[in-house]
């Protein structure tokens, strides 16, 4: 999937419909810890990871942007550090010059306030004013995926992330876990729609059968009764 289609569908999705996508696909759900937050509330980013891993110089990420094809999003692994900050305000801007939809740092950035101006999304762990104050020896495979949080992604994942944080799918299934997403968020508007009318989600889904057939068979969960429904609250 180009990026350009990728954009254009996620803009009309959240990273918790693709999530709820996941779980109805039985994809491992990828989510990076909930502390990795934009740098910009409401910004939103959705693109091919552009793994680097970082050892105290931006060379790494320079390189990485050598490689990278517009609409990639640079994720920079500094192993989730709070004692410095690695991504600043002129790596946002080779960025941008480069053609990437975003950076996700699995550590700290700084330089916020030109960050705000420049406008590329960023999402990170917190700010810190000082730079890295070590150079390390440069991992082997520094590009070719990076940690964030307990997962491991490469150039075969996407990323995206909003308000709600990050999320990384694998590329080979985009297609099929946004159409997925598309119809959870369809369902999930129409169920909106009739509360607000007087429907409440209760009656949508049964709820009262639900309780009934769990009394016959303790064994039936919520998602299996939704599922047989076709309510869409918990995936």
């Amino acid at each position: 999937m180009d990026h350009h289609e990728l954009h254009k569908r996620f803009t009309a999705l959240t990273t918790a419909h693709l999530a709820d996508a996941c779980i109805r696909a039985r994809v491992p759900v990828r989510c990076a810890p909930a502390a990795l937050r934009a740098v910009t509330p409401g910004d939103r980013l959705a693109g091919r990871v552009a793994p680097a891993r970082h050892a105290g110089s931006v060379d790494v990420f320079l390189e990485a942007f050598e490689r990278a094809a517009p609409g990639d999003v640079l994720v920079a692994d500094n192993g989730g550090r709070l004692d410095e900050a690695c991504v600043g305000d002129l790596v946002v801007l080779e960025a941008q010059a480069a053609g990437l939809a975003g950076i996700v740092v699995w550590g700290l950035h700084r330089d916020t306030a030109d960050i705000h101006r420049i406008g590329l999304p960023v999402f990170s762990l917190g700010a810190l004013p000082t730079g890295p104050l070590r150079l390390d020896e440069r991992p082997p495979g520094a590009l070719a995926s990076a940690d964030v949080g307990e997962w491991t992604v490469g150039p075969g994942d996407l990323v995206l992330g909003d308000d709600d944080g990050v999320l990384f799918i694998p590329g080979d299934r985009a297609g099929e876990l946004l159409t997925l997403a598309e119809a959870i968020r369809d369902t999930e508007r129409r169920q909106a729609d009739r509360i607000r009318g007087g429907d409440t989600l209760r009656e949508q889904v049964r709820f009262g059968a639900f309780l009934a057939g769990r009394r016959q068979n303790p064994s039936l969960t919520f998602r299996d009764h939704l599922r047989a429904v076709g309510g869409a609250i918990e995936e």
